[in-house]
């Protein structure tokens, strides 16, 4: 909330300094930051999701689950990074024909799928992508996401909202012949009064790889899908270096105030602390 980050601010709070004297969160916040880029528009995604995932394997999967970490790049840095983790992850390396921004999503998730039960030799009853451009989420959250798509078996797909600020019913605007209307037309005197919307906020998504396989890619999300609402405050898409800066206040605040997302930053650093003792091993 507004006043609280104000509250923090006057009594001296300030992330840089949390940034600044833990070298290990620095290390993944700068490598966030460059996206591992080389030269590709948005940042690479999958390594930064290790820690939820060993939480939740620790917490939720039964003896009998299989749970496999991917990682689709075409980053040496992201995969060198993987690589040096504590962790079991299958690397890919991203077919030309799959990189870039225009891409759609659901092709590269395709990819990830096919390549890995051929690597692993079984089939996976549901894939579950988890966005590093959306990074703050909780193990519960997660959770919630596998839960809600193995009770809808006929959905395609369970992917994250968080309620829409905006409503296109009532104060957001198009152009339209050389004036601005509201988005959809309508006569709402109140947004109370207008249809409830949500923000795809692009961190959670738990697919069937059947409709994977069968489904268009494009136009994936038009239909038989379900939702699982996030906590709105942690919600934002890192694209820019404006979205990393705000980004480290609002993940600064939820990480120290908030057991549920502290969990994946210790949990970060056990990994980093691994890789480092494995690194003077070598």
């Amino acid at each position: 909330k507004t006043e609280e980050v104000k509250e923090m601010r006057d009594i001296g709070y300030n992330p840089f300094n949390l940034y600044a004297r833990d070298p290990n969160l620095h290390r993944v916040l700068d490598q966030i930051s460059n996206g591992f880029r080389d030269g590709v528009r948005y940042i690479s995604r999958k390594v930064c999701t290790t820690p939820a995932v060993s939480l939740y394997q620790e917490r939720y999967a039964s003896e009998d689950d299989f749970i496999q970490t991917t990682l689709n790049t075409d980053s040496d840095d992201l995969i060198r990074l993987a690589s040096g983790t504590t962790e079991e992850i299958f690397t890919i390396y991203r077919a030309r024909e799959l990189a870039g921004d225009r891409v759609p999503k659901v092709s590269v998730i395709r990819d990830c799928l096919d390549r890995t039960e051929a690597a692993c030799e079984k089939m996976f009853d549901m894939v579950v992508d988890l966005d590093i451009t959306s990074p703050l989420r909780t193990v519960e959250d997660i959770y919630r996401a596998v839960q809600k798509k193995a009770s809808r078996p006929e959905s395609d797909v369970v992917f994250s909202v968080a309620p829409a600020r905006r409503n296109p019913c009532f104060n957001m605007v198009r152009e339209e012949d050389g004036f601005f209307i509201r988005a959809m037309p309508s006569n709402y005197t109140a947004r109370q009064q207008a249809p409830l919307f949500y923000d795809m906020n692009a961190s959670i998504y738990a697919y069937s790889p059947r409709a994977l396989r069968e489904k268009e890619a494009a136009a994936f999300f038009n239909d038989r899908a379900d939702i699982i609402i996030m906590q709105d405050t942690g919600i934002l898409d890192i694209d820019s270096e404006e979205d990393y800066a705000l980004m480290q206040v609002v993940a600064g605040y939820l990480y120290d105030t908030s057991p549920a997302y502290g969990e994946i930053r210790g949990r970060a650093r056990q990994f980093l602390e691994g890789a480092a003792v494995k690194s003077r091993n070598i």
